[in-house]
């Protein structure tokens, strides 16, 4: 597993928010029965919308991840490789080996990976004997932001198993709220709920009436992902995972 984020792809699926000082934003609703087929996303595109967004994982200098041996409920063992949605935390995690083992921690390092790539072998390894898993690890604070926000929507929430996701909706029609990307009008699903605020933001000058009327909500990457390869839903086709703004400026100043 090698560090494959192509930074100039990362940044022109992304550009359109970051780049541009203010972006069209509409509404999206869904299109009524019959205007458009309703399809599973084939594979191909499903590593489209997803091999632009850069994890991190722990790896040996030849690119094969860390793994630990996890105990299952069956007497079996699984071999588990974390995916850090921030390289801090993935440092972090260094950090903490190199006091525990120190000799290990020196054979390791805190790799790019897109999420596409982690996608692709978590699939080919199903069934396998010997697969490994591969467990995303979200941000603490983006958690607890997540959190809060499904308390503010009337849900009662103890625990946040997984990455929260964080979207927009309102207008008349509770809609999500969608950004001009090429030809095409998209909706943009960010890891950091910061980031998204962001753009409310600049909407906000944009249709001050509708600011009023939205709302954020929060979906979870693994079920996400997993309704990409088994649903037929118009959402899921316009969707465009947006990376936190601090994994982006990283690979700025970082990739060749």
């Amino acid at each position: 597993m090698r560090s494959i984020i192509r930074l100039g792809a990362v940044l022109g699926i992304v550009g359109s928010i970051w780049v541009s000082p203010n972006p069209p934003l509409r509404w999206f609703s869904s299109l009524p029965v019959g205007t458009q087929p309703a399809y599973a996303l084939p594979e191909n595109q499903i590593m489209e919308k997803l091999r632009s967004i850069p994890v991190f994982t722990i790896t040996d200098t030849q690119g094969a991840p860390l793994v630990a041996t996890v105990p299952q409920a069956n007497n079996k063992n699984a071999s588990v490789a974390g995916v850090f949605i921030s390289r801090n935390d993935a440092v972090a995690f260094v950090d903490r080996l190199k006091a525990r083992d120190p000799q290990l921690a020196s054979t390791i390092q805190v790799t790019t990976v897109s999420l596409g790539e982690v996608y692709r072998m978590s699939q080919q390894a199903q069934g396998a004997e010997d697969n490994v898993q591969f467990a995303y690890v979200p941000v603490q604070k983006q958690v607890e932001s997540a959190k809060s926000v499904l308390q503010q929507n009337g849900q009662s929430v103890n625990e946040l198993n997984g990455v929260p996701l964080f979207i927009a909706k309102g207008g008349p029609d509770n809609g999500y709220l969608t950004i001009q990307n090429g030809n095409e009008q998209v909706i943009p699903i960010f890891f950091n709920k910061e980031d998204l605020q962001n753009m409310l933001t600049q909407f906000k000058t944009q249709q001050p009436d509708l600011i009023s009327s939205v709302k954020i909500d929060v979906v979870i990457l693994e079920g996400l992902l997993d309704a990409l390869k088994r649903d037929n839903d118009q959402f899921l086709n316009r969707i465009v995972l947006i990376p936190p703004r601090e994994t982006l400026e990283y690979l700025k100043q970082n990739q060749p």
